[in-house]
């Protein structure tokens, strides 16, 4: 009896170790390439971005450019030999980017993009502000600020789609003002030092300058930092993004008196959201506009 006891227990054993084990889940790796990690936007986008892939189980592999379209496109051939499953993109050139997000589409990998849209190639689904509305509403904010009177200068970076966008609301709105007209768009690639240094030229060739508009926070302070040292102060700045320090400048009472404010964390979250039900099968929709505000002195309670 023993010993059939034993035979019994060796043949469960063996048994045992015929099953299949149990699979462990594929590790889903979606890349990320951004135009910059510098921006204090896109650390807040990235850091939301990290959250979300956490919670829904994905690991995500971010990198920069850093404003250089052939470092970018380098990038994501290096997500595509990675295969990844899913990629997600702010372009640094909305044009640019096409013929290698199409490379990425004919590897089978879904792509998103976040904040700045691609011109070409296929998008599963866009995340971004609202750009164009917040176009107007810096537009409406100078008019206030001007009483409809004054030239007025934008600082451009007019490759990238979601500053396309901005521009193209600020100017529609700006013709419902007569007395205002636009005397300049420069690039300044939305960097400060180049906002700097290509508002000093502008108020050279312009010395009746009135307003000006900062595609981004960095291009609006940099205007801010000439303007001081000049000791322009008949001249506004509205900006775009409202960061902690574009705020802080409009609570000083300098220059800068309007913002755009964002809300990267937003995209951040809802374009993983957006990967994650398209990789579960789902639809999604293509486009996902998120709000945009004024922040301006009337809406920003005194700093404690």
């Amino acid at each position: 009896m023993k010993s059939r006891l034993i035979v019994f227990a060796v043949a469960i054993t063996l048994l045992a170790g015929c099953q299949p084990k149990a699979s462990t889940p594929a590790r889903r790796v979606v890349g990320m390439a951004l135009l910059t990690q510098t921006h204090d936007f896109y650390k807040d986008l990235e850091k939301a971005a990290r959250e979300e892939a956490k919670a829904r189980n994905l690991e995500l592999s971010i990198v920069a450019c850093e404003m250089d379209p052939a470092k970018q496109a380098a990038q994501i051939e290096d997500f595509v030999t990675q295969k990844v499953v899913a990629l997600v993109v702010a372009p640094c050139d909305s044009d640019a980017i096409g013929p290698h997000l199409d490379a990425v589409e004919r590897a089978g990998i879904p792509v998103f993009t976040a904040d700045i849209a691609a011109r070409h190639g296929k998008v599963i689904s866009h995340v971004a502000s609202d750009n164009q509305r917040g176009g107007q509403l810096a537009a409406e904010a100078m008019a206030k600020l001007l009483n409809g009177q004054g030239s007025v200068l934008i600082l451009d970076h007019p490759t990238v789609a979601s500053v396309q966008d901005r521009t193209k609301g600020f100017q529609e709105e700006l013709k419902k003002y007569p007395g205002m007209r636009i005397v300049g768009r420069p690039s300044t690639d939305g960097q400060r030092a180049r906002a700097m240094s290509v508002m000093e030229d502008m108020l050279q060739a312009h010395p009746d300058l009135k307003g000006v508009f900062g595609i981004n926070d960095d291009s609006a302070l940099g205007a801010v930092a000439v303007l001081e040292a000049a000791k322009r102060t008949d001249v506004v700045v509205v900006g775009f993004d409202a960061t902690a320090q574009a705020v802080d400048a409009i609570r000083k009472g300098g220059p800068l008196k309007a913002d755009i404010a964002q809300y990267p964390e937003r995209i951040g979250r809802s374009v993983i959201e957006m990967v994650d039900r398209h990789l579960r099968g789902e639809k999604v929709p293509p486009i996902i506009p998120v709000e945009v505000t004024v922040v301006d002195a009337e809406h920003l309670s005194p700093k404690k």
